[in-house]
């Protein structure tokens, strides 16, 4: 026979014995599983469906009952995989592994292994709850950097800090995916970064160049000839630094904080006004009018503080005055239908002692405040802190325990007896404090007593 016939003849052999031996595969898949598959590292090649399912349960056992780890932006949440609703369908599996094509169970005959993967049940609902819980103690917004103050007017850096939360969808995608898949019972899942605009150098920045020099001393607003004394720590409350587009931290002041801090001392400035109230000395309630007056207003006073606030000790600045109107017009007072006093008490105290003379200040500065319908009157913010530019004097006051000496002591008594009024007129105590032992100069269980910000 010629050279190039047997060849012919030996290739058509090698072709049919192939075919041969693919028939002989399918044959014997019929049987069980083919030669060579594992399914999550366990071994189930040339085992029936039912050794298989067997098999593959004992072997994942331990694993999927172990809690499974999460990690994520480089902690560790940890879920448990029953709570979650977590499982392996092993039949199907099983099924999956009984799928192989021709090629793949010749692999198996030839020693090639195949890897089938798990058919994992990972219910949205149940697991989402899952991460939802443990993402509560994970996600954080973003926190720009910027500069805190203590109320010693002291500034502080704070340092950015980049926002994150759990992307609960990405998360259980990612579990249905690898769970028991790995080896291992930790695998990663997305997270949402929130990227910050601050930078830690452009803190340090604003802090030494910005913030310190801003309460560094007072600065004296001159407001058409009265001058107002805005502290360091009236700074302090009302400064706040803010990134802008670039990431740079911008001063700004908070206008009505501000103008709440310097409120008392704003008494003393321009014309101020005076809200409409009731004349009660004659026995029945006498309508006292209103009248308006000129005051610096809150966007000129933040104005004129803002623009000196990086400048040198001394700082001065200047500040208009414009038309200022009261809160409680006459009119409004005649319409509310006061017709009789209905509370009154009286405490008795010496002349002349400095705690006296702060027991005077504070029930002028109180005098004649009218409550509206549905208002609550707070004591501390009307009067508010007590200090020696606004009359009040150092005397005895209870701290810990122990008499001390503080300005504004002594105006417990005051509250004392306002406290009574308000008891014997019916109102509604909304809080008061007593003090931290009795004094025999007020009736047993019902005396008060206030310091600033809180008793």
């Amino acid at each position: 026979m010629p050279a190039v016939s047997r060849r012919a003849l030996l290739v058509a052999a090698i072709a049919l014995a192939a075919v041969g031996s693919g028939v002989a595969v399918a044959v014997s898949a019929d049987e069980g599983i083919p030669r060579g598959v594992e399914v999550a590292g366990i071994e189930v090649g040339g085992l029936s469906r039912a050794q298989a399912e067997s098999t593959i349960e004992a072997g994942l056992r331990a694993q999927a009952s172990e809690p499974l780890m999460l990690a994520a932006d480089g902690d560790t949440l940890t879920i448990d995989p029953a709570a979650s609703g977590l499982s392996v369908d092993v039949p199907a599996t099983v099924a999956r592994t009984l799928s192989a094509g021709p090629l793949d169970r010749l692999g198996g005959v030839l020693g090639v292994d195949r890897d089938v993967d798990l058919v994992v049940v990972a219910p949205p609902t149940a697991l989402s709850a899952q991460l939802r819980r443990v993402a509560e103690g994970f996600d954080r917004p973003a926190v720009e950097g910027s500069i805190t103050f203590t109320p010693e007017a002291v500034p502080a850096a704070v340092e950015a800090v980049t926002g994150r939360e759990l992307d609960i969808a990405g998360s259980v995608e990612a579990i249905g995916e690898r769970w028991l898949r790995t080896g291992s019972t930790r695998l990663e899942v997305p997270v949402d970064v929130t990227p910050v605009r601050t930078s830690a150098q452009e803190v340090q920045r604003a802090l030494e160049l910005v913030a310190r020099p801003a309460v560094a001393a007072p600065i004296t607003v001159d407001v058409e000839g009265d001058p107002l004394v805005v502290e360091p720590a009236d700074i302090a409350q009302a400064l706040r630094l803010e990134p802008d587009v670039f990431g740079a931290l911008v001063p700004r002041l908070l206008e009505d904080v501000l103008y709440e801090q310097l409120r008392y001392r704003l008494r003393t400035v321009g014309d101020p006004v005076r809200d409409a109230t009731f004349d009660v000395s004659s026995g029945t309630p006498v309508v006292v009018p209103a009248k308006d007056g000129r005051s610096v207003s809150a966007p000129d006073l933040a104005a004129a503080v803002l623009g000196v606030l990086g400048e040198p000790p001394p700082r001065t600045a200047s500040a208009p005055l414009s038309v200022a109107t009261v809160r409680i017009t006459t009119e409004k007072a005649a319409t509310l239908g006061v017709r009789e006093q209905i509370g009154t008490f009286t405490t008795r105290h010496p002349c002349c002692r400095p705690r006296v003379e702060n027991i005077h200040r504070i029930a002028e500065i109180v005098d004649g405040h009218v409550v509206l319908p549905g208002e609550t009157f707070d004591l501390n913010a009307i009067v508010g802190p007590r200090d020696e530019a606004r009359g009040f004097l150092p005397a005895p006051q209870i701290l810990k325990g122990q008499f001390v000496d503080a300005v504004g002591g002594g105006i417990s008594q005051f509250a004392t007896t306002l406290f009574n009024a308000v008891f014997f007129s019916g109102l509604e105590d909304v809080e008061h404090v007593p003090h931290s032992y009795y004094i025999s100069r007020y009736p047993p269980g019902r005396e008060a007593t206030v310091s600033f910000p809180k008793p």
